[in-house]
């Protein structure tokens, strides 16, 4: 399998990390720290030397509970970083959003892909990404970031958010957008309980069986503290666990905020994958 960019066709035969870079002040793991374009453009590379193939930039927090923020605001957050990173570093080159204008704003500045927890459902937001070459993420989110986990509701948790990719895919699709552009991600944390999340986890092969590329966001999140009573800078052990289960389960993408750490865990399993019977015979 591989996923079609701009710059390259990035080969997901074995999983590869993308690592998070939230431009925000408010971000639950790392607001504020990288809102400085100086420290974000350094951030990533540091990320890319640990083994990241994917930084995903975001410039909206869509933590429980987040304040939306404008247009020009994000734009003026995330595109001098683009621009920095964008032809210079061996890495594809995400951006987080929702909104077309910023979306438009980010493939103008050399963004590979765009990472969209709305499904591309904003209008217009179809159209910036099929007149373009980039890749895309379509995640599944019930409600919107700032009530999304009031009260979420589903009747088979799995079968909604599987139908759900599938009907936004096929909308990629017949607008333009090639199946080799298409990443997908079942959302976990965005209007799911930790029943749902687990859930989701436990049968998370039955997205794999969409045939598109799957990404998981797991890393640090409050599923993480509620099982492991641990706060946000503490789950790191659980952060690993569910990136080993979700590559046996079928993730061919990890969005991690821990790279160096991760991509030690992918290439464990991958050291494992490759022993031959006659290799641990001797």
């Amino acid at each position: 399998m591989h996923l079609h960019t701009p710059g390259t066709n990035l080969s997901l035969d074995r999983p590869v990390v993308m690592g998070i870079l939230n431009v925000t002040p408010d971000s639950f793991a790392d607001g504020g720290h990288f809102l400085d374009p100086g420290a974000a453009i350094a951030r990533a590379r540091t990320m890319i030397g640990e083994g990241a193939a994917i930084i995903d930039i975001g410039g909206e927090s869509t933590r429980p509970g987040a304040v939306p923020v404008t247009a020009e605001d994000e734009m003026r957050r995330v595109v001098p970083v683009i621009e920095a990173l964008a032809g210079t570093v061996e890495a594809v080159i995400s951006v987080d959003t929702t909104k077309p204008e910023v979306m438009a704003a980010a493939i103008a500045a050399g963004a590979d892909m765009i990472n969209d927890v709305n499904a591309l459902r904003a209008p217009g937001a179809l159209d910036v990404v099929a007149a373009a070459d980039v890749a895309v993420c379509l995640m599944h989110m019930q409600g919107e970031p700032r009530t999304m986990q009031q009260d979420p509701c589903y009747a088979d948790v799995v079968a909604e958010v599987s139908a759900f990719l599938a009907e936004r895919a096929r909308h990629c699709v017949d607008a333009g957008i090639s199946r080799s552009r298409i990443v997908v991600d079942p959302g976990f944390g965005f209007g799911k309980t930790l029943a749902h999340n687990l859930q989701m986890m436990r049968h998370l092969d039955r997205f794999s069986s969409l045939g598109l590329a799957l990404l998981v966001g797991l890393s640090r999140k409050s599923m993480i503290g509620a099982v492991l009573d641990r706060p946000v800078r503490d789950r790191l052990a659980g952060s690993l666990a569910l990136a080993v289960l979700a590559v046996a389960r079928g993730a061919r993408i990890l969005r991690v905020h821990d790279v160096g750490p991760t991509v030690d865990a992918l290439r464990m399993i991958a050291a494992v994958d490759a022993v031959e019977p006659s290799d641990a015979e001797g």
